[in-house]
């Protein structure tokens, strides 16, 4: 894989993947979710004695196949990369890192926003957070649907699912951090902004 990883990129995907992480690292330690693989990942790390960065490997594993066809071997391998650092560095923050006091809704805002610049780093290093972003970033390439579009579609259906386990307040505060999450990619990231899409520069 000719160019796999450039310096330029290789600093954006780490990032990337500490900025997401720190994302997490907040929801967890309020008690929120999100949405995509990770809403999934945190859901199951509540209800199940499993870590989240178990989960969250396990579930974008398949995603990889998807990616690999659709968006080459480069593309694949980083979303690789972003997928591993994000399930170990999570766990590393989770473990290292406490708050005296964090209430729920600052919990949410600065964990949607972390996980959202995060995700725009991933993004334009040509990579994905793995799992159904990287459908999402496969759509707006071929359809120019957005990719926090079709995030807030997706949300739907884990925060469905998260009702059966979280409180009203923490659903509540869970929507608010992924809408930020969301609109931070419909506001700030384009497709042509990146390799994930867009005219290739002659050479």
């Amino acid at each position: 894989m000719k160019n796999f990883m450039p310096f330029f990129d290789f600093q954006g995907l780490v990032f990337g993947i500490l900025l997401t992480s720190l994302g997490v690292t907040f929801l967890h330690a309020g008690g929120l979710v999100t949405g995509q693989t990770a809403g999934i990942a945190l859901l199951v790390s509540y209800v199940a004695p499993v870590s989240f960065g178990l989960v969250f490997a396990l579930i974008g594993a398949p995603f990889l196949v998807l990616a690999w066809i659709k968006r080459g071997p480069v593309f694949a391998a980083r979303t690789l990369c972003a997928v591993v650092g994000i399930s170990v560095v999570s766990q590393v923050m989770q473990s290292q890192i406490s708050f005296a006091v964090l209430p729920t809704l600052w919990a949410a805002i600065l964990g949607g926003a972390c996980a959202g610049i995060g995700l725009i780093a991933t993004f334009r290093h040509n990579a994905s957070a793995g799992g159904t972003t990287i459908l999402g970033v496969i759509i707006e390439q071929q359809t120019g649907f957005k990719a926090g579009w079709f995030q807030l579609l997706v949300d739907g259906v884990v925060f469905g699912s998260s009702f059966f386990v979280l409180s009203s307040q923490e659903l509540i505060y869970s929507v608010l951090g992924a809408a930020i999450t969301n609109m931070m990619l419909v506001w700030n990231f384009e497709i042509g902004q990146s390799g994930t899409g867009g005219p290739r520069k002659a050479k």
